[in-house]
């Protein structure tokens, strides 16, 4: 029995000190430089006097609240994402994947030690031809412990481990993208609900309009001062906007339908909360990582560099594979013909072995595996390089939408202040009998599309907003404990701190 242990402790003590094979993971390079677009940005967009018409500036090399839907100061929201991101489905599987990953990686580390068994047997045999007085049947009883040990002198085992781990580290990051897609999904859904509803609201007020303008041209054409083309053109104009709201409608259901989903529950379910452009508040300051940290804030970038680590030590796992296995086995343990036997002296048996494996011929195929995984390794680190390039490009997208679309917003104020004056005017001119009907319904046209168009212009800044926070990584690296613990979040590390500016 000493034997065993002594055995056991020396193939331990080498397999931890011998070398793994293979290459050592280091992080893919990768160029950030010190800004995100090519051109300067100014620091502060424009500004207009109207619903989500404040100047917003960049605080570079600010860091982003975990919880940065907050920013947009409706408790209606927050609440909304919290409940997506306890109750949705999706984030369920994410974390059920992770676990299994977690336990995947336990189970590999089980390779660096010994395997032992137990073993209770019990046997009835006849041997034939026993010569001499006796009988030929007789029982054997046997109780005993078996060890076995794969020597992992080449880092094989290890290697195993390791790539265990980075598919758990993998999953890690695909869940915290699960929390951040959800998150941003529920705020753009809201946004876009309270874009729907100004722009039916709005409608609905140019056809309450229109049909009283109409109503006025039927009475004048009774009377004989005003064309009967007049009131079937006004006819058609009421007709063509009341078809657009359906379809505004149609848009609003299907929009009140995803958030059901995003929220875990189903369609037919009731969501009390409803969105209007008031209800919320446009952020002012917005935070804007330096380039140099968003490929550790990135979700998508931390899970295909975890790829790559797993790629690296599955080059290693090939590598080991071509070089000899060795394994250490040995057991002990009492044989007896009877129970009262058994553990009695001199039935004790005991024996020790070991093993030497080395592929000599196998056509090939473990040359080729390797070679293998080492174009997987490579291909691994071409995507990331594509996936951190697609990153910086969201952000700079962003950074150049929020510009464009404040300058847009502006620009579509004034648009609606000169098409809401012009079409008061022109309805005081046409009652007055100044203008003629189809100077009036170009007025009124106008007005109408000025006030869609302003919705519009003001939701997109919001949605930009949204979308600035999840281009960057959604600060889940500044997740509390106790956020950690109530959303079933694995902490992760963040990566070092450097100085840049970024715009």
């Amino acid at each position: 029995m000493k034997a065993i242990q002594h055995i056991g402790l020396s193939a331990l003590s080498l397999s931890l000190i011998s070398c793994a094979v293979g290459p050592n993971f280091k992080t893919p390079e990768s160029t950030a430089g010190d800004r995100y677009t090519a051109q300067a940005l100014p620091e502060k967009t424009a500004s207009t006097d109207t619903v989500g018409g404040a100047a917003q500036t960049f605080q570079n090399g600010a860091d982003i609240p975990a919880q940065w839907w907050t920013l947009f100061g409706s408790d209606k929201l927050k609440a909304l994402v919290e409940q997506a991101l306890k109750a949705n489905p999706n984030i369920e599987a994410a974390q059920a994947t992770l676990r299994v990953a977690h336990e995947n990686a336990l189970a590999s580390a089980s390779g660096l030690l010994p395997a032992v068994d137990g073993q209770l047997g019990a046997s009835r045999q006849k041997v034939a031809n026993v010569p001499g007085p006796g009988t030929s049947i007789y029982n054997v009883l046997n109780a005993g412990v078996n060890v076995t040990y794969n020597l992992d002198v080449f880092g094989g085992q290890r290697r195993v481990i390791e790539s265990a781990k980075a598919q758990t580290e993998y999953q890690r990051f695909q869940l915290e993208a699960s929390y951040l897609s959800l998150s941003s999904n529920v705020v753009t859904t809201a946004i876009r609900e309270a874009s729907l509803r100004a722009q039916i609201a709005a409608t609905e007020k140019i056809v309450e309009s229109s049909s009283k303008q109409l109503d006025v041209l039927k009475r004048q054409f009774e009377l004989g001062g005003a064309a009967k083309t007049d009131v079937l053109t006004q006819q058609t104009q009421l007709a063509q906007l009341l078809a657009t709201l359906p379809s505004l409608r149609k848009q609003l259901d299907q929009n009140r339908n995803l958030l059901a989903v995003l929220l875990g529950q189903l369609p037919s379910q009731t969501i009390d909360a409803q969105f209007e452009l008031t209800d919320l508040t446009l952020p002012e300051t917005l935070p804007l990582s330096l380039p140099s940290k968003l490929v550790q804030q990135r979700p998508d970038v931390r899970a295909q560099e975890a790829l790559v680590h797993q790629a690296s030590a599955d080059v290693g796992i090939a590598t080991a594979n071509m070089l000899p296995q060795i394994t250490l086995s040995g057991s002990y343990g009492q044989a007896a013909p009877n129970t009262g036997n058994l553990f009695t002296a001199g039935s004790n048996i005991w024996s020790l072995g070991a093993g030497l494996t080395q592929p000599i011929f196998r056509a090939g195929e473990l040359t080729h595996r390797r070679r293998a995984a080492v174009a997987s390794y490579e291909q691994s680190v071409a995507q990331y390089r594509a996936t951190v390039n697609v990153a910086f490009q969201n952000v700079a997208d962003t950074l150049t939408a929020l510009s464009a679309d404040a300058e847009t917003l502006k620009a579509q104020r004034d648009a609606f202040q000169a098409a809401e004056a012009s079409h008061a005017i022109a309805g005081k001119q046409y009652s007055a009998g100044s203008i003629s009907y189809p100077t009036l319904l170009t007025a009124e046209r106008n007005y109408q599309q000025a006030v869609i168009d302003l919705a519009q212009a003001q939701a997109a800044r919001y949605a930009d907003t949204a979308a600035l926070f999840q281009a960057l990584g959604g600060g889940w690296w500044n997740r509390s404990e106790d956020d950690n613990s109530n959303n079933a979040t694995p902490s992760a590390s963040n990566g070092s701190t450097t100085t840049a500016k970024a715009n």
